[in-house]
């Protein structure tokens, strides 16, 4: 038994250290489906553990700024690792614009609303809730706001409006049934869990602000190593390309 410690124990030396660390990562509510394998591929390739909690970016940000102790924030939208970065609260030149995020209007099967009306859909009078997250700290929030502001039905539909907390949440009320549809997150309608029990129509882009979703390293990190080889993983094609079929552009930002 004592030669298996040494040995194990001699091993364990020969490791780099961030192989014996756990990472934690603050990442947006979209990202729960696709960012999950990203982590298994990561801890695969290094031996490295990854801990991700999922959220609404505004929420992350103010724990972020009130010292919550994440190592990398994966953003819904740019201005909120902006605004760290310009706070003096992430590593220096660590800013990645990782993706675009798009939106869509999400019915279940089962459901009689005419998503060839597009947006109009919503003032069928068969739509009783429709599900967004909430715009105050939730950038989907805001693009879903904005995208029914752009075809003229917000009056009509802000008394029908129900607001999850972050476009997961969101997701998870109309896929239960305590919405009739729901403005989700492009990535999310393509996960296993709801492709095959609803529909979309694709919100025309133009319609609601750029959603450019951008990584930073925080400067609190306690793993920093470790997080540069996760932002050079999130940089790499196999991982642009996964983030496609999720349905998020990968081209810089502009």
């Amino acid at each position: 038994m004592s030669r298996f410690i040494l040995i194990f124990g001699a091993l364990l030396l020969q490791m780099p250290v961030w192989a014996q660390e756990e990472l934690t990562i603050a990442a947006a509510a979209d990202l729960q489906s696709v960012m999950k394998e990203v982590a298994a591929r990561f801890e695969k390739q290094t031996g490295s553990r990854v801990k991700l909690s999922f959220g609404s970016s505004g929420n992350f940000f103010a724990q972020i700024q009130n010292g919550a102790p994440y190592d990398l924030f994966l953003s819904a939208d740019l201005s909120y690792p902006a605004r760290l970065e310009a706070d003096g609260l992430t590593e220096p030149g660590s800013l990645y614009p990782y993706a675009v995020g798009r939106i869509v209007l999400w019915v279940p099967n089962r459901s009689t609303i005419d998503l060839a009306k597009g947006l109009k859909a919503v003032i069928d009078p068969a739509l009783k809730k429709l599900d967004i997250a909430n715009p105050a700290h939730a950038p989907y929030g805001r693009a879903a706001e904005a995208a029914l502001k752009n075809a003229h039905v917000w009056e009509e539909v802000s008394a029908k409006l129900v607001l999850g907390e972050n476009i997961s949440q969101t997701a998870q009320f109309v896929q239960s049934g305590n919405a009739d549809a729901g403005i989700l997150a492009l990535s999310l309608a393509l996960a296993p869990a709801m492709r095959s029990q609803g529909r979309y129509f694709e919100i025309p882009q133009e319609s609601y602000p750029r959603l450019q979703q951008a990584a930073v390293i925080l400067r609190s990190a306690k793993h920093k190593e470790l997080a540069r080889r996760y932002l050079a993983f999130l940089k790499s094609e196999e991982i642009k390309s996964l983030l496609k079929g999720y349905g998020f552009a990968t081209e810089p930002a502009v």
